[in-house]
This record gives structure tokens, sequence and C-alpha cells, in this order.
């Protein structure tokens, strides 16, 4: 693909993380243009399929987060029309984008993951809040981690210390998703280690420690410069780095993902990671992490991007 090749950047969408999506294709934009290509951004709306297949550009870089660019539903029909995209397909994009779905599927492949149970907002209501709580404290009587079971950024999370936070921290979830996944807590250094796919294959780049200045990684912290120091590469000894790289690889693999992702873990004191989540179109951002692994493993953003854009193209 010649470096006039035509690119649209999709971003903004109506998800919860819109301004993100906005800000991270943006990036893209900038760092295709000055890689040489020719840039159009497209907002998600109910314009963009039909505007998609008029122009058939090139390539598409779908740098949308949330539910509109990551649980496979746009991805589809990017599919079915025939267009080609960086980033996971459709149906491997589902899969990954459902949380209990992906721990499942990474458990079967050998991988670890904390245990959890999931519970939809149906149940919690029929079978009466008091013992849904008393049965999962039962389960998990630790701190733990309640998340929804499909989302995002961090929305909707709440670590539970106190037993007395697990019901609102249960509504918090639903708000973003008619499922919670409860998570025992996994202590130890949080990371998360990028992905990139070229004709070699998929590799993992440098993990990024994470440290919040809050103790929790949340939307704030995820989007605030300044919130959260990172570390790349991570703080942690070779052998725990390697074992990291080879989980977020093999999650990658198990999960049928293409060209990029995240997986976000926790190295526990035996230098052992969890996997906890992964995430098919990881945020671009300037406080984003597979930016900072991508510069940490030498890679300049730009070449980085069009080297996704040409393989999208040459491979599919």
């Amino acid at each position: 693909m010649a470096e006039t090749g035509d690119v649209v950047v999709l971003s903004g969408g109506i998800s919860h993380e819109r301004d993100v999506s906005l800000r991270s294709g943006r990036r893209v934009a900038d760092a295709l243009a000055k890689a040489g290509f020719s840039v159009r951004m497209l907002d998600s709306d109910s314009r963009l399929l039909r505007a998609l297949l008029e122009q058939r550009p090139d390539v598409i870089w779908p740098a949308l987060h949330g539910a509109s660019g990551e649980d496979g539903s746009l991805r589809s029909l990017l599919d079915v029309a025939g267009l080609t995209y960086v980033g996971s397909r459709g149906d491997a994009a589902r899969l990954a984008w459902d949380k209990p779905t992906a721990k499942r599927i990474l458990t079967s492949a050998g991988g670890s993951t904390p245990a959890s149970v999931t519970l939809t907002r149906e149940v919690f209501r029929e079978i009466g809040a008091h013992a849904a709580i008393d049965a999962i404290l039962a389960a998990f009587p630790g701190p733990s981690v309640v998340k929804p079971a499909r989302g995002g950024s961090a929305q909707g999370v709440t670590v539970v210390e106190d037993p007395d936070r697990l019901p609102r921290a249960m509504m918090d979830a639903f708000t973003y998703a008619d499922e919670a996944l409860i998570e025992t807590k996994a202590s130890g250094t949080e990371i998360a280690v990028g992905v990139i796919e070229g004709e070699d294959g998929p590799r993992a780049l440098p993990a990024v420690e994470i440290v919040p200045r809050s103790g929790v990684y949340g939307f704030d912290e995820r989007y605030t410069p300044g919130a959260t120091r990172f570390y790349t590469p991570a703080r942690i000894d070779a052998a725990a780095a390697a074992a990291a790289g080879e989980l977020a690889v093999l999650a990658h693999t198990a999960l049928g993902l293409r060209h990029l992702s995240r997986s976000d873990m926790i190295v526990d004191a035996d230098g052992r990671p969890w996997f906890l989540e992964v995430n098919v179109m990881p945020g671009l951002t300037e406080t984003s992490l597979l930016p900072q692994a991508l510069k940490a493993g030498g890679h300049d953003l730009g070449a980085a991007y069009a080297e996704l854009t040409r393989y999208a193209l040459t491979a599919g």
C-alpha cells in the first residue's frame, strides 16, 4: 500500500466513552497523516455506513471505545460489507467484550484469572438482593471487585473492601450493563500488556505498570493527566514480565483477536500474572497505555500505526 492510501478513522459514537474515542481518533489520524497517508475522520452516526459504502476507503481505523466500537456489532457490519479495517473481527470482538466469556475462554486455554461469578439484574431482583448478597459474600469472603460484565474505561467498577458496600457496588455495575461480574480481588502489581500483530505473528509489548495516586485506577485516573503514574517497562522481574507477555499473547490468540489488543492483569507476589480483561481497541489518548508501551518498545507511533494499517490491507 502506498503511503498516500486512503484511511478513514472512526471516532466518537454515543457510548459513555465518546470523548475518549474522539481523542484516540484524533491522535491516530494525526499520526497517520504525518506518516504520509490521506486521512479522514468520521463520527459514528446514522450516516456512517452509507458514507463508508460510498467512499470504500482502503482501510478503516475504528477508534471507537465502548459498545459501539468493541461489542462486535459495527465490526460485523464492516465484515459483511467487505470493508477492510484495523482490529479484531466482529465475532472475536464480541467474545472479548463479554468479560465472563473472555475469562472462561482464557481459562480453557490454560491461563490464570481470578475466581468470579456473574449475576444478571433480573436474578438479583427476583431472588432478592439480600439472598444474593449473602451467597456472594459466602463464596467471596475477602475483598472483591464488582464490574459490569460488558464495558470499558472502568465505568461502573468498584473495589469492595467492606462487605456493606457490595449492594451499592452491584447497583453501580447494573447502571452500565444488565449483568455484573463479581471477582476475587487479585493483589499485586497492576499492569497492562499490549499485543501488536504483524507478519511474524502477535508479539507482546513491554508491560506498563499502573500506579494511580488515589489507589484505584478508575475513569478519572485513566484520563486525567497526572492522576496516575506509569512505569514502562513495569517494575517486575524478567520472569514475571515474560509470563505476563505470554499471557497477553495467549488471550489474543485464544479469543481469535487480530492486529492489536491490550490485556489488563495483576502480577502477584510470586510473580504470577492474573488475567482480568482484554481490550480489542485500546485507548490511544495522551495518557493511554498502548502508546506508552509502543514507545517503550522502541516504536515510533506513526510508524507503528502505519505498519498496522498496511498489515490490515495485505493480511486481512
